[in-house]
């Protein structure tokens, strides 16, 4: 017994090329107008170039399954534009955990931009911001060295744990699963041991206001 295989896909023809090229200058003056508000003339004619990619890949579908893509091409070129904006490409996808993706600076609500080009005598806001101005004067790191012990003191076991995690960096998640608490509970944790800390300080104001530690 013989298989045959399965009926390949119809093959692209001049035809589909020609009733593609019509809507090409509509498509690429959607995308420039869509993406008019990237600054970078590089990107933005990536973004274009990859709005027209995705378009076609699309009429191709759209042309086997019998649709005639020049009925609709405003929308179809709307489409594509919102998923370049989201971090589709033509090849995949951009990762939303790369701090060059477009895709992560959007979701997250960062930038990021080039060195300046040069330097005057005042400086420049790069510099201030590599400036190391993190030296805790001598005198307040005395006082912190023999305050915190004593605060941590007046915890109880798991509660001082848990400080002593959400201070390294722990996620309140995976601090809740440790201690077996609520990540609620937790977080509620973090705005007490706050207050607690500036009461045990001395210092006043809304931040002092919260209830006590619970142990």
């Amino acid at each position: 017994m013989t298989a045959t295989a399965p009926a390949a896909r119809p093959v692209l023809t001049a035809a589909l090329h020609a009733a593609f090229l019509p809507l090409l200058p509509r498509i690429a003056l959607h995308a420039q107008v869509y993406f008019r508000h990237v600054r970078c003339p590089h990107r933005r004619a990536d973004a274009v170039a990859e709005v027209v990619a995705l378009t076609w890949r699309w009429c191709v579908a759209l042309a086997q399954r019998g649709k005639d893509v020049a009925r609709f091409p405003s929308a179809l070129a709307a489409f594509a534009a919102r998923a370049v904006k989201s971090g589709r490409r033509l090849c995949g996808q951009e990762k939303a955990q790369d701090a060059l993706s477009p895709r992560a600076q959007a979701r997250r609500g960062f930038l990021v931009e080039k060195l300046p080009d040069y330097s005057t005598l005042s400086g420049n806001p790069l510099d201030d911001a590599l400036t190391d101005n993190t030296v805790t004067p001598v005198a307040e790191q005395v006082a912190f060295r023999l305050d915190f012990p004593a605060w941590l003191a007046t915890l109880g076991g798991r509660d001082r744990g848990v400080a002593l995690d959400l201070m390294a960096g722990e996620r309140t998640r995976d601090v809740a699963r440790k201690y077996g608490r609520s990540p609620g509970r937790v977080a509620q944790l973090r705005r007490a041991f706050h207050g607690d800390w500036s009461r045990f300080c001395g210092e006043g104001g809304a931040s002092a206001t919260a209830g006590p530690v619970c142990r």
